[in-house]
């Protein structure tokens, strides 16, 4: 299958740092290599604020992962970021 490339932008819980946030981004890497894709970068950005209050949280943990992955499995990457509690919002581009 064809492999298409994507940036992934996450938001994860201030609450969630040291080892933990590196759990969190670990969890989405494996997700991508075991399932046949690659991760050319990944950026933290550190803690930032937000535009507006999410889940009473003023700031947030940003990270961007570049990487390529088959199309189908897109969704099921978002799924399961919209399960996680430790992930705010979420934001998946596909790049042309």
């Amino acid at each position: 299958k064809q492999l298409r490339d994507y940036e992934l932008v996450v938001i994860v819980s201030p609450e969630v740092m040291g080892e933990a946030l590196d759990s969190v981004i670990d969890n989405i890497s494996r997700f991508i290599t075991e399932n046949g894709g690659a991760i050319s970068n990944i950026e933290r950005w550190g803690k930032r604020k937000l535009a507006y209050p999410i889940k009473h949280f003023l700031e947030g943990n940003y990270v961007l992962t570049r990487f390529e992955l088959r199309p189908q499995l897109g969704k099921e990457l978002e799924a399961s970021l919209q399960i996680s509690e430790d992930v705010l919002r979420h934001l998946l581009v596909k790049i042309e």
